[in-house]
């Protein structure tokens, strides 16, 4: 029908994902067309369905869902992303927006605010919460504040990735075929995490890790 948004949810957790689901489709000129639950699958739907916007958990179980937005923004930069998390804000939402997300909210608030989040991207802004948005502004006008700033911010998108399957329990070998990298490539990259988090060894990489995955700090 004409003036329906058309939606695709990309999460791994089916309860949430069909509570989501009936939520959006309340809304008159909103439809949920697809729902996924790895990236493979939401791109299929992606090409096939030619959705207006993706709604993307970042904590897929297979894949890093930073990973999908940068896809979709790169072949599909007519199709919004709203990316939905457990963790932090302040530490996420800037480093999916260069991603190429349009969107962030936090996992408990969404209920409350992804419809709102769905209607603000698609008129053609960017959803964040005020603070942040503040935060981001400012980074324009001045340097950010290292002391404040999160060490995880330090971290590149791989590196990244690779600390959240470490926290997950994957071992580097596990970690190698996921990504379809070398063991020794993996070593590699704990190596720099360890130094940029300050961790004196594998075991403090694999407690901060888990706790982060668990807590989202």
């Amino acid at each position: 029908m004409p003036g329906i948004i058309k939606i695709v949810i990309v999460e791994d957790h089916p309860i949430f994902r069909m509570g989501m689901k009936e939520l959006i489709n309340r809304e008159k000129d909103l439809e949920v067309v697809g729902d996924a639950e790895t990236v493979a699958e939401a791109l299929d739907l992606i090409e096939s369905l030619r959705p207006d916007l993706v709604i993307v958990d970042l904590s897929l179980k297979e894949s890093n869902g930073i990973e999908l937005v940068k896809e979709i923004h790169q072949n599909h930069k007519q199709i919004a992303c709203l990316v939905l998390s457990m963790h932090d804000e302040a530490l996420h939402a800037e480093r999916c927006l260069t991603a190429g997300a349009r969107g962030y909210i936090m996992k408990h608030e969404a209920s409350e605010s992804v419809v709102k989040a769905i209607r603000h991207i698609m008129s053609g802004h960017i959803h964040v919460s005020p603070g942040i948005m503040s935060t981001i502004l400012n980074k324009f006008q001045k340097q950010p504040d290292p002391v404040s700033a999160s060490p995880l911010t330090r971290l590149t998108d791989r590196e990244f990735e690779i600390f959240r399957l470490i926290g997950q329990g994957l071992s580097s070998k596990e970690i190698a075929v996921q990504l379809g990298i070398s063991i020794k490539t993996v070593g590699t990259y704990r190596e720099r995490i360890k130094e940029k988090l300050d961790l004196k060894n594998s075991g403090e990489l694999l407690r901060h890790a888990v706790v982060w995955v668990e807590t989202g700090r």
